[in-house]
């Protein structure tokens, strides 16, 4: 079970981002200079996916990551790229763009987005999830990451389940899938009666923060 569940995310992973890359390519790029610290950042972040997730309490209600850090609450989080600008204050607006996993089971994709994590902000902000901080519009781990992350940043967080989707229902509280299958993917492991992990896993990009 061990083997078969780092054997599934790693390739979701490594599918997921070598179609970004691929995607990337053929985009024209606002300079050759964004492209290559775009792949750079690909290239640093295919490393430390898999490692991050390996040998540790896989399968178990509560799993701790020796390589990240627990707040409080018992979110833990790594950032694989700190943030360059200021951070979000109560009440602004914040854009993100993010993918999650079912880590607790197989590592199922449930949202993951074309664009290439560390590439530059480019087009419309209805493309991205937007939140207001201190609203609880966003689950309760979301929440304490973004609140915590630079403009820029990417931060991984691993989401037990108190810290998730209340009453195990991601039509509560964001951020929600965006496709049917990510819905389902999602709603099935949430809603299964204590037999499944529900621990989540999230990569978040802050991308822009809008001050009220």
């Amino acid at each position: 079970m061990v083997m078969a569940s780092i054997l599934s995310i790693s390739s979701s992973v490594c599918l997921s981002l070598s179609a970004a890359k691929k995607s990337e390519v053929q985009e024209p790029s606002s300079s050759s200079i964004d492209v290559e610290r775009r792949k750079m950042l690909v290239s640093s972040v295919a490393v430390i996916a898999v490692p991050a997730l390996r040998g540790k309490d896989y399968g178990k209600t509560k799993m701790r990551y020796p390589d990240y850090t627990e707040t409080e609450s018992g979110l833990q989080f790594k950032d694989l790229r700190p943030g360059y600008g200021p951070k979000p204050n109560k009440g602004d607006t914040v854009v993100v763009d993010w993918d999650g996993y079912t880590i607790g089971y197989y590592g199922r994709i449930f949202e993951a987005r074309n664009k290439t994590k560390g590439g530059s902000f480019e087009g419309d902000e209805k493309d991205f999830f937007k939140f207001r901080i201190g609203s609880q519009e966003v689950i309760p781990a979301f929440e304490e990451a973004v609140s915590g992350m630079a403009l820029g940043g990417i931060r991984r967080i691993i989401v037990p389940p108190e810290l998730g989707y209340p009453d195990n229902d991601f039509n509560k509280s964001g951020p929600r899938p965006t496709t049917f299958s990510g819905q389902r993917a999602l709603d099935f492991v949430l809603r299964n009666q204590g037999l499944i992990d529900k621990t989540l896993l999230f990569d978040i990009e802050l991308l822009k923060i809008i001050p009220t």
